[in-house]
């Protein structure tokens, strides 16, 4: 569908892109600040950042609906998490850091299956994966639950690739929108106490258009 040429593809500097990257053209235009060349069927995002059209589209095959110069989401993302099932529960044990509120547990479950042609290895089997997670029962634990739903029914939280972890291929792992697994141990064993965990899942989700 799409082929790497002047406006399509996503140079080096698009990587490190900034908004004062947009040049001025000898006729008085703006350069597409992806391919830093003449706009061909200019597209304004409500974030007024301007592209080419083909350089936008293939943006968004590779990052989602988000703008390439200032990261906000244009549009509901959706990833390639295979079908699975998400619970939750209340229990009374609170968690390191958060006492007297309880803990919240949160049960995925996504089974094995066959790649898409959204996945890494469209045809070959996957692994699925079975995970626990735990925020606090407070308000703000609670905000955030209902915010890892949404992400969830959008497909975000998991997705197909190889394990950092394990290193295996052809399995479930996280999305970049981190868990805690453990409900102590502190950040190096994935658990609590941990004071800026609830503020950096809620980033993580931001980046995903999940506010």
């Amino acid at each position: 569908m799409f082929q790497t040429n002047r406006s399509t593809g996503l140079t080096s500097e698009a990587e490190q892109i900034s908004e004062d990257q947009a040049e001025v053209t000898d006729a008085g235009e703006y350069r597409c600040p992806i391919c830093l060349d003449t706009f061909t069927n200019k597209q304004q995002l409500c974030c007024k950042h301007e592209f080419c059209f083909e350089c936008l589209e293939q943006s968004v095959k590779i990052r989602g609906p988000q703008c390439p110069v200032c990261k906000k989401t244009f549009g509901m993302m959706e990833g390639d998490q295979p079908d699975g099932e998400m619970k939750w529960r209340h229990i009374l044990t609170s968690l390191p850091g958060f006492p007297d509120c309880g803990t919240i547990e949160i049960s995925y479950w996504i089974p094995g299956g066959v790649q898409t042609q959204k996945h890494p290895n469209p045809g070959r089997p996957f692994s699925g994966t079975q995970r626990i997670a735990y925020l606090p029962n407070n308000r703000e634990g609670n905000d955030i639950l209902k915010l890892l739903k949404r992400a969830f029914d959008q497909r975000l939280i998991f997705t197909v690739g190889v394990s950092r972890t394990t290193g295996a291929a052809d399995t479930v792992t996280w999305n970049d929108v981190h868990h805690k697994t453990s409900m102590t141990g502190g950040p190096y064993r994935f658990g609590y106490p941990d004071s800026d965990y609830l503020k950096r899942v809620k980033e993580e989700l931001k980046s995903k258009g999940i506010e």
